[in-house]
């Protein structure tokens, strides 16, 4: 026999297709059995932290200081909550700027320049292509347009007029004006 490479055999495109959907069928039942598994540990986990409460037969002062021990206990169960938040915020900073001194100790990397050959004939026929100059003389073929100033009524202070206008001569020199 020879050493050389075997051969595989092909399947067919529907043989093919029903493995694929029997392997998809198995993982997605092993996937929730898993789910289970976890639920179920999950659950045991949290019975044997917190064993069940008997509250029959219970006074209210036992009841008030059984909530008290409760309280307690969340506050413990908050406070290490929050020293853990703590601590990963802390690791996942000194990450990220351990990360930022690699980068800039490392430096960016330099893409590999490839030589492109050109005449000169090509670089002066790219400087003077017509196309590009007209586009960038576009403004020389508009039309020039004068703008025409309206003459502006100067404003004058209306309280410097205001005893001169009152009364009847005033409004009789307004109305005269208007004509």
């Amino acid at each position: 026999m020879s050493e050389g490479p075997r051969k595989r055999k092909k399947f067919a495109a529907t043989r093919r297709l029903l493995i694929k959907s029997k392997l998809l069928k198995k993982a997605a039942s092993m996937l929730a059995a898993e789910t289970k598994e976890k639920e179920l540990e999950k659950q045991r986990v949290v019975d044997e932290c917190v064993p069940p409460l008997k509250l029959s037969g219970l006074s209210v002062q036992e009841l008030q200081e059984l909530c008290k021990e409760l309280h307690q206990k969340i506050d413990v169960v908050d406070e290490a909550r929050y020293d853990m938040g703590v601590k990963v915020e802390k690791n996942e900073s000194e990450i990220q700027s351990l990360k930022h001194k690699i980068y800039e100790l490392k430096g960016m990397k330099k893409p590999s320049l490839k030589r492109v050959k050109k005449t000169t004939d090509d670089m002066l026929g790219a400087c003077t292509d017509t196309s590009k100059l007209m586009k960038a003389d576009f403004k020389a073929n508009l039309k020039t347009v004068k703008k025409d100033e309206d003459k502006k009524e100067e404003v004058t202070d209306w309280r410097k007029n205001v005893e001169a206008l009152s009364g009847m001569e005033g409004r009789k020199k307004l109305f005269n004006a208007g004509q």
